[in-house]
């Protein structure tokens, strides 16, 4: 097998791949542009030849022009020799626009200049400035639907314990006057009936009022109430719940022990509809300056690795976090259960 020797390198045209580049070439020396290619020149609305020869300071906004001809300086300084940023153009009709420059120190007839690319990101940029903008917008709708949604639920609260269950214990008051003044069986089973449906509906008045707002969040410590949550989840779902908080929760703001609270029973709903868990493990936890939740299942848990839209129950836990100025995290894995971590500043 016979070697043929390598064929000579073709004869690239450079100055033609610059001038039909599709990125902005520039060369600036003693602050003035020594070349342009026709993308740079077009990018701020002039011809190459209108560019070369003229100050920065034509073609940059007048409150940006001590930063760009500062990171000019520091890059023929070297330090550092070279740089990228978003820099701040002034276009020939007058707007601002915004193009991501890439340039270095390099010698140009022999004398120190900045050589580099940049391409318009103009629309890029204001698009995700426009969506942080929208993102922000959509955190505090959420925040401010969440705390009207808490105060909705302490009123509800407050109507369905202090009216409603009031009326109803007036009604078995005088349905206990009726059962004493009863002269017959039937007349006493019936009063005796309707005594019994009236005490189980003060009971499930009770109920509610408690799942609307437990009332121990502004009397007792967090962990208190936690504890009975995680005791009617186990009555109702079969779930056995163990809760480790050896320390109180003192330090809590009353607006952050709701929203942990919150977050428990969203956690809780979560393992109820999706685990299929036998064993549920909440451990609370204080130092100096956090609190730390886990909440820990042995559920089928799930594939945090498949691009599928989040639980709504998580993006809800999510957003109560970071309300708090706090994080939030799941591991999970598929059969191997679940684990939730929340963390929160204390007071």
């Amino acid at each position: 097998m016979s070697s043929r020797p390598p064929s000579p390198p073709p004869d690239i045209p450079f100055a033609f791949l610059v001038e039909q580049s599709l990125a902005g070439m520039y060369v600036i020396q003693d602050e003035c542009f020594q070349y342009a290619n026709a993308t740079w020149a077009s990018m701020i609305g002039y011809t190459p030849d209108e560019l070369v020869g003229e100050h920065l300071s034509r073609f940059v906004p007048p409150a940006f022009l001590g930063e760009v001809l500062d990171r000019l300086q520091r890059r023929l300084a070297g330090n550092p020799p070279t740089m990228r940023y978003i820099a701040h153009a002034l276009h020939r009709d007058g707007r601002t626009i915004l193009i991501e420059v890439h340039g270095s120190r390099m010698l140009y007839h022999e004398r120190p200049a900045i050589v580099g690319v940049g391409i318009d990101v103009t629309e890029r940029v204001r698009g995700e400035e426009a969506l942080r903008r929208s993102n922000a917008q959509l955190q505090e709708l959420a925040s401010h639907t969440s705390r009207l949604l808490e105060d909705q639920r302490l009123k509800l609260s407050h109507e369905v314990h202090d009216v409603l269950g009031g009326m109803l214990t007036s009604m078995k008051m005088d349905v206990t006057r009726v059962l004493r003044r009863a002269d017959t069986p039937e007349l006493v089973d019936i009063t005796q009936g309707l005594l019994a449906l009236t005490q189980e509906t003060i009971a499930a008045v009770r109920r509610i009022s408690e799942e609307l707002r437990p009332g121990v969040l502004d009397h007792l410590d967090l962990s208190i109430a936690i504890d009975q949550a995680l005791q009617a989840f186990s009555a109702r779902h079969g779930v056995a719940c163990t809760l480790d908080a050896p320390e109180p929760t003192l330090r809590l703001s009353p607006k952050a022990a709701t929203a942990v609270y919150r977050i428990v029973q969203e956690a809780l709903t979560n393992i109820a509809r999706h685990a299929e868990a036998t064993q549920v493990t909440l451990r609370l936890r204080c130092d100096d300056e956090h609190l730390r939740l886990e909440v820990t299942d042995n559920g089928k848990g799930f594939d945090a690795e498949q691009p599928k839209p989040r639980s709504l129950g998580l993006l809800t836990m999510s957003e109560r976090a970071r309300e708090l100025g706090g994080s939030f995290a799941v591991d999970a894995r598929l059969g191997t259960g679940t684990r939730l971590t929340l963390t929160v500043p204390l007071l």
